[in-house]
C-alpha cells in the first residue's frame, strides 16, 4: 500500500451491493476505512475518519447522499463525495454538480468505472460518467469550443481550474476584479455553460487537461 493510496469509506443500503463494492475495493488494494448501511452511518464515518473519498448511494435511509454532501460542504469537510445511483434524472445530476460532488456514476456501470473514478478524483478532477451524460442528454464539450476563447480567457480558465478566486486572478494578472468578472461571463457564454453557482469551476476542473 503506498502513501498516495486514498482513504475511502463506502455506504449503500443494499447489503449485496455494499459487499460487492467492498470486496472489489479491497481486492484492488484500496485503503477502505469502513462501510455504512445508511446515510447516518455514512455521515458518522466521514466525521470520524475524514477520508479522502466517500462513495455513497444517492438514496439511503436517514440521509441521502446529496444531504450528506450538503452537510459536509457546510462544515468544510474536505472529503470528496462520489455518488452511485440508479437514478438518471437530469435534476439530480445538476444538483450533484452544484454541491461540488466529485463523482457521479450509475450502479449498473459502477464496477467498470469505479477504479477510473477514484484515480481521477484522487488527482483533484471530478469524474462524471460519460454514460450518465449520454443518458440524460447533456451536451458534451467539443474541443473546437476552446478555440472561441481569447488568450486572456484561456489564461483565466486555467487559473479557475486551480481554484483561484476572482481576487487572486486579478492580482496575478494585474487586471481589475471587474475585468475578471467580465471575462468569466464571456467564457460561460462562449462555452454554453449554465450560469449556475460553481458551474464554471466544475467545467474547468472536468476539462483541465485540455487547458494545458
Amino acid at each position: 500500500m503506498t502513501k498516495t493510496t486514498p482513504s475511502i469509506i463506502i455506504a449503500d443500503d443494499h447489503p449485496l451491493l455494499l459487499k460487492g463494492l467492498s470486496d472489489f475495493l479491497i481486492e484492488k488494494g484500496f485503503n477502505l476505512l469502513g462501510s455504512g448501511k445508511d446515510g447516518r452511518e455514512a455521515y458518522n464515518l466521514i466525521i470520524q475518519n475524514e477520508p479522502d473519498i466517500a462513495i455513497l448511494d444517492i438514496q439511503m435511509p436517514y440521509m441521502s447522499g446529496l444531504e450528506i454532501a450538503q452537510k459536509c460542504k457546510t462544515i468544510d469537510i474536505e472529503t470528496k463525495i462520489v455518488l452511485i445511483t440508479l437514478h438518471k434524472e437530469k435534476e439530480l445530476y445538476q444538483k450533484a454538480q452544484e454541491l461540488n460532488i466529485f463523482g457521479y456514476i450509475l450502479k449498473e456501470f459502477a464496477l467498470e468505472e469505479i477504479e477510473n473514478c477514484i484515480k481521477t478524483v484522487t488527482e483533484g478532477v471530478p469524474f462524471f460518467s460519460e454514460k450518465i451524460k449520454e443518458l440524460i442528454g447533456v451536451v458534451l464539450f467539443e474541443d473546437s469550443d476552446l478555440n472561441t476563447l481569447t488568450p486572456s480567457e484561456k489564461k483565466i480558465l486555467k487559473l479557475i481550474a486551480q481554484d483561484k478566486t476572482n481576487k487572486e486572478i486579478a492580482s496575478q494578472l494585474f487586471i481589475s476584479y471587474r475585468t475578471v468578472e467580465k471575462h468569466r461571463s464571456n467564457i460561460i457564454t462562449k462555452l454554453n455553460i449554465e450560469p449556475k453557482t460553481n458551474s464554471l469551476l466544475i467545467w474547468a476542473k472536468e476539462h483541465h487537461k485540455k487547458l494545458l
